[in-house]
C-alpha cells in the first residue's frame, strides 16, 4: 500500500510540474527570441548530423535523437558532461548523445525493476514490502545511470593503449620519412597510409579533414591530441610545429620518443602479467581451500554430531 502511495504522489508531482510549466507563458523579449532562433537552428544542424554521420553507424538513431534532445535540455542550464567523458567517447568512436540515452535507459530500466517486483509482491499478497522496492529503485537506478561510463571508461583505457602503440610506429615512419628527404606534411600522408589499422585510418582521416580546412596538419594532429587527451600527440604536433616554423631537426627526437613510448609500454604490459599471475595466484589457492574443506567436512561432520 506504501509503494502504491509513493507512486501515486510521484505521478501527481510530475503532473502538476508540467501543468505548470505549461501555463507558465511570459512574455518573449528580443534577446531571448534570437536564442530560441540558434537554438533552433543547432537543432537543426545537429539532426542533419545525426541523420548522415557514418561513423556511428552501429548506433541507434532514435536514441540518439532522445540524448540530443536531452543534450540540449542540459547544456541549456549549463550541464555538461565531464571532459574525461567526452574524451573517452571521442576514443571510442561513439556519440555523446548515445552515451546519454543510454545512460538514462539503463537507469529507467533499474529504477522500473524493483518497482515492479514490489507491486508483483503486493499482488500476490506479501505486505511486508515496505520501501525495500523505493530504496532499490534508487540504488539502481543510480547503478544504471553509472554503469556505461564504467564500462565505456574500461573499453576507452584498452583502446588507448593500443592507439599509443600506433603513435610510437607513426613517430618511427615520419622520422624515416624526414631522413628520407620529404617535407613534413609528404612525411605525415605516407606515414599515415602504411596500414589500415583503426588507429592509423583515425590519423588519416585527421589529415585529410586539416587539408579540406585549410588546417596544418601539426596543428590537426595536436587538436587531435587534446580531444582523445593523447599527450604523444601533443608533444609530436609541437615538434613538428617547430620543424616547420624554425626548420629544426627533431629527427632524433622522435625516435627517441618512440623508443621510450615502447619501454613504458613493455613496462605497462610487464606489470600488468605480474598482476594477473598474482590473480592467477589467489584463484588457485582459493581451490586448494575448497578442495581440503571438501575433503574434511565428512570427517569433522562425523566427529561433531558423535560428540552430541
Amino acid at each position: 500500500m506504501i509503494t502504491f502511495v509513493i507512486l501515486f504522489g510521484a505521478v501527481a508531482g510530475v503532473g502538476f510540474f508540467l501543468l505548470v510549466s505549461l501555463l507558465d507563458q511570459r512574455p518573449v523579449s528580443g534577446a531571448s527570441a534570437l536564442a530560441r532562433l540558434d537554438l533552433d537552428r543547432q537543432r537543426f544542424r545537429r539532426d542533419s548530423v545525426l541523420s548522415v554521420d557514418d561513423r556511428f553507424t552501429g548506433e541507434s538513431l532514435r536514441l540518439r535523437r532522445i540524448g540530443a534532445q536531452v543534450r540540449e535540455v542540459m547544456e541549456a542550464r549549463g550541464v555538461r558532461l565531464p571532459p574525461s567523458v567526452r574524451a573517452d567517447l571521442a576514443m571510442t568512436l561513439r556519440s555523446v548523445e548515445n552515451h546519454i540515452a543510454t545512460s538514462l535507459v539503463c537507469g529507467v530500466i533499474g529504477i522500473a525493476v524493483p518497482v515492479a517486483l514490489g507491486i508483483v509482491l503486493v499482488a500476490m499478497g506479501v505486505t511486508a514490502v515496505g520501501f525495500v522496492p523505493l530504496w532499490g529503485a534508487l540504488l539502481l537506478g543510480l547503478l544504471g545511470l553509472v554503469l556505461p561510463t564504467l564500462q565505456l571508461r574500461g573499453t576507452a583505457a584498452d583502446r588507448r593503449r593500443d592507439f599509443r602503440h600506433v603513435i610510437s610506429s607513426f613517430l618511427d615512419l615520419v622520422a624515416m620519412n624526414l631522413s628520407g628527404g620529404r617535407g613534413v606534411p609528404e612525411a605525415l600522408d605516407t606515414a599515415a597510409g602504411i596500414s589500415s589499422g583503426w588507429g592509423m585510418l583515425l590519423i588519416r582521416d585527421t589529415l585529410r579533414t586539416a587539408r579540406l580546412q585549410g588546417v596544418t596538419p601539426w596543428a590537426a594532429l595536436g587538436q587531435l591530441g587534446n580531444e582523445l587527451q593523447i599527450d604523444e600527440l601533443r608533444d609530436l604536433s609541437a615538434a613538428l610545429g617547430l620543424v616547420a616554423e624554425d626548420g629544426a631537426k627533431v629527427r632524433d627526437s622522435l625516435y627517441a620518443r618512440a623508443d621510450s613510448m615502447r619501454q613504458r609500454e613493455l613496462a605497462e604490459a610487464e606489470g600488468r602479467a605480474q598482476a594477473r599471475s598474482q590473480s592467477m595466484l589467489v584463484a588457485q589457492l582459493l581451490l586448494c581451500v575448497g578442495f581440503l574443506t571438501f575433503l574434511t567436512y565428512p570427517a569433522i561432520a562425523r566427529v561433531l554430531s558423535s560428540g552430541l
